[in-house]
C-alpha cells in the first residue's frame, strides 16, 4: 500500500482544533461553500467510530461529485481520527483509501502514533512527549494510505494531500477568527 503524509502547523490549540475537526460536518459546508454542497450523517452519531458521512461536492469539483466516509477510529484522549472512503468516484480509482490524522500540541515533541483502521496498522510515528492540547498552536499529522484500482489510475494522490492541507489551514483560520 502506498502512503502520502504531511504535517501542518496551525495556530489553534490542539483541543480547539480537535473539536473543530469533530464538528466538520457542520463547519466545512459553511467555510468551504465553494467546495462542499453538503455533508450529511447517514449512520451513527457523527462523532464516533461507525459514523458514515455523505460528502456532496459543488458542481465543477475535479474528479468527484460525492464521497462516503466511514469513521473507523476516534480517540479523543490522543486526538486521533481514522476513516475510510467507502463510496463515490474515489472508490473507482482506489481499491483502498484510508486516512488517519492526529492533532498534537506544538512543542510537545513527537508522540507514538499507531492508528488501527479495520484492524490494520495505517500509520506509525515514534518519539516522546505528552498529548495535552492546552498550549498555543499545534501540528496536524495526516497520513493517507491507498491502493490504486489499477496501474492506469493517473490521479496524483498528492492532489488529495493538497486538499487536506487547505482544509486544515482553512479550519484553523476560521477557529482563530471566531476566537478574536
Amino acid at each position: 500500500m502506498e502512503k502520502v503524509e504531511c504535517e501542518i502547523e496551525v495556530k489553534s490549540p490542539a483541543d480547539k482544533f480537535w473539536e473543530g475537526l469533530k464538528d466538520s460536518t457542520t463547519i466545512f459546508p459553511k467555510i468551504f461553500s465553494h467546495r462542499f454542497k453538503s455533508i450529511e450523517i447517514v449512520e451513527g452519531d457523527g462523532t464516533s467510530a461507525g459514523t458514515v458521512r455523505l460528502l456532496t461536492y459543488v458542481e465543477g469539483t475535479p474528479f468527484i461529485t460525492f464521497a462516503k466516509e466511514k469513521v473507523e477510529l476516534v480517540d479523543d484522549e490522543n486526538k486521533i481520527l481514522g476513516y475510510s472512503v467507502i463510496d463515490g468516484e474515489l472508490t473507482t480509482l482506489f481499491k483502498t483509501l484510508k486516512v488517519s490524522l492526529q492533532v498534537v500540541p506544538k512543542g510537545e515533541g513527537e508522540v507514538e502514533v499507531q492508528v488501527q483502521v479495520e484492524g490494520k496498522d495505517e500509520g506509525e510515528g515514534k518519539g516522546e512527549g505528552e498529548v495535552e492540547g492546552k498550549g498555543e498552536g499545534s501540528l496536524v499529522k495526516w497520513c493517507m494510505a491507498f491502493e490504486r484500482a489499477n496501474e492506469d489510475v493517473t490521479i496524483d494522490p498528492h492532489h488529495l494531500k493538497e486538499n487536506a492541507t487547505k482544509a486544515f489551514t482553512g479550519l484553523d483560520a476560521y477557529l482563530v477568527a471566531i476566537t478574536v
